[in-house]
């Protein structure tokens, strides 16, 4: 059952994440309208990198982290357009779980080689980079409070992927 609160209409708990929706009637400014455009184009951008990636990474592990990443990517994009077709949820914390076996290209040979997962790392990591800074400026152009939370509380998940990438090359002492 649905009521209205004010400009606000509660949807419940509907998501499979159980998320709270809140369904807005929402009226854009230019500027965020085009911050939907960057954020999403960026998203997207990242999907198809972590998908590329997962498939190219030699080590397990670092198969595993794109694809962990990726799959969150393709959240945070599912997030936006709901944003921007008026529906904010309220965010929760929720881990993901992916994984795929190692390719053939990679060989087996130990110890591992980590040049050609260092680069896509380091590629990894300058992306994240960019797309936190990316919502950080939109924390602070958009007007709604509860859309300034969602995406605060995606420019984290952000700099945790990078803080992830971070942690795999430190461990593997491939960061430079």
């Amino acid at each position: 059952a649905a009521f209205c609160m004010g400009n606000r209409l509660s949807a419940g708990h509907t998501e499979s994440r159980k998320k709270e929706r809140m369904v807005y009637s929402m009226n854009w400014t230019e500027k965020e309208k085009l911050l939907f455009k960057d954020l999403k184009t960026s998203e997207r951008t990242s999907i198809e990198k972590y998908g590329d990636f997962e498939g190219r990474a030699c080590d397990p592990e670092l198969k595993q982290l794109f694809g962990r990443i990726r799959q969150q990517e393709e959240e945070h994009l599912q997030t936006l357009e709901q944003m921007e077709g008026g529906v904010i949820p309220m965010m929760a914390g929720g881990g993901q779980q992916s994984g795929q076996g190692q390719s053939d290209k990679c060989g087996t040979a130990e110890p591992h080689d980590y040049g050609a997962d260092a680069h896509l790392c380091a590629d990894a990591l300058e992306s994240e980079k960019y797309i936190s800074s990316l919502y950080d400026t939109a924390v602070f152009e958009f007007k709604d409070a509860s859309a300034r939370d969602v995406l605060n509380h995606i420019q984290k998940e952000e700099q945790g992927h990078g803080k992830q990438l971070y942690d795999y090359m430190a461990a593997h002492q491939i960061y430079c």
